[in-house]
């Protein structure tokens, strides 16, 4: 096993003041909180208000990773901010963190690959400690999911969540740090999870509200079937390049998306239900921010504690999809 490069350390998430239950959305949908856990396993989620931006909420995970580390905002040598709900298109969220968080010497700047945002920004850190960029790699991932949408479509608005979550990324010191990764990416299916409009293509008017193409869409369906297939290709290039098997892993910490998808991918990686991080029930899908919230609680609950070797694995639109073995 080669010796790491960079470790994680320290980590931090913030979750809305306001829990949506599924009840509440029986009120303005045809739809049951049975419908919605037995497909999905969400029961409640976190809606942010208007105060709660994306970046404050980035802002409030980030503080939390710095305090651990003992360090101050001026300390950190690079942003690496995974959002697919910005609060804004330009400038970047990670310039929008920067200012308020006050990290005037970080170089900043956004990981788009949605639901595997968090993974894929992890590499980006370690890269930049490989090319000496930098030594401290603030790691934020944050998302504001309501505001892009649909709350009129059933298969698509029971389903996320907002929230942050964050970590940082330094050059290792002893065994512990990242032992693999991999990424991968196919956007030939682009358009079974997407924003039709909104961007340049098709910028914003009145039209793109009318008829809702403004808003998250999904073929849900298919979108299962390559979740569970990519999610497994990453399980299993993860291990071979870390030269583990599934018993040696101590936690699974998937993207949070549905619990059916969840299931089949610790089946297939052989990982016991018992050795997963769960908590879509309480989150639902908040997309880059899922891994990172969820490592954040697995680290403060002790269900990950130093020694233990984890593995990460997500997928998202774009498709995308990435994993990573690290010994925490």
């Amino acid at each position: 096993m080669k010796r790491p490069f960079a470790e994680l350390s320290g980590t931090g998430s913030y979750a809305p003041k306001r829990v949506m239950t599924n009840d509440e959305f029986s009120k303005i949908l045809e739809t049951s909180d049975q419908w919605i856990r037995e497909r999905t396993g969400i029961r409640e989620r976190r809606v942010s208000s208007k105060e709660e931006s994306n970046a404050c909420m980035g802002k409030a995970a980030a503080l939390q990773v710095l305090e651990q580390n003992g360090l101050t905002p001026l300390d950190i040598d690079a942003i690496v901010y995974a959002t697919a709900s910005p609060d804004r298109l330009l400038p970047s969220a990670a310039c929008d963190l920067q200012a308020i968080l006050g990290a005037k010497n970080a170089a900043a700047f956004d990981v788009g690959a949605a639901c595997a945002g968090f993974v894929y920004s992890l590499n980006v850190a370690e890269g930049l400690i490989a090319s000496e960029q930098g030594e401290r790699v603030l790691v934020v991932a944050a998302e504001k999911l309501t505001s892009i949408m649909d709350w009129t479509d059933r298969t698509t608005a029971v389903l996320f969540g907002d929230g942050a979550g964050a970590t940082l990324v330094r050059r290792a010191t002893g065994t512990k740090g990242v032992l693999s990764s991999y990424m991968k990416s196919d956007g030939t299916l682009a358009e079974l999870l997407y924003r039709p409009g909104g961007g340049a293509a098709h910028p914003p008017s009145d039209d793109l509200l009318k008829d809702h193409s403004y808003y998250i869409k999904m073929a849900g369906r298919e979108v299962f079937k390559a979740a569970v297939l990519s999610m497994a290709d990453a399980c299993d290039h993860a291990l071979q390049r870390a030269g583990l098997s599934a018993g040696d892993l101590d936690l699974l910490i998937p993207h949070q998306a549905n619990i059916r998808i969840i299931e089949a991918t610790a089946k297939h990686a052989g990982v016991p239900m018992d050795k997963v991080y769960v908590n879509v029930d309480r989150f639902g899908n908040t997309s880059a921010a899922s891994i990172a919230i969820a490592l954040d609680e697995a680290v403060k609950t002790g269900r990950l504690t130093p020694g233990m070797t984890v593995m990460f694995v997500a997928f998202g639109a774009g498709f995308t999809w990435a994993s990573m073995v690290v010994k925490w």
